[in-house]
């Protein structure tokens, strides 16, 4: 049986964790002047992605 290909855009937005996944956050890339130092700072941070996708995530990324 051939190998499995891991979707690349995937691989490089999300990483495994023992719990699931996470994933950076988007908003944070420009407009930045209105958005306050609290909810910039936020952003930054990694986020657990939604137990709902992650039966998404792990088909783009099977050896993971």
């Amino acid at each position: 049986m051939p190998k499995m290909k891991t979707n690349r855009g995937a691989a490089k937005r999300f990483r495994a964790t023992a719990n699931g996944f996470k994933a950076g956050q988007s908003h944070l890339n420009h407009i930045l002047t209105k958005k306050s130092s609290k909810r910039k700072r936020q952003l930054g941070a990694m986020n657990q992605v939604a137990e709902c996708d992650v039966p998404g995530v792990k088909r783009m990324l099977p050896y993971s």
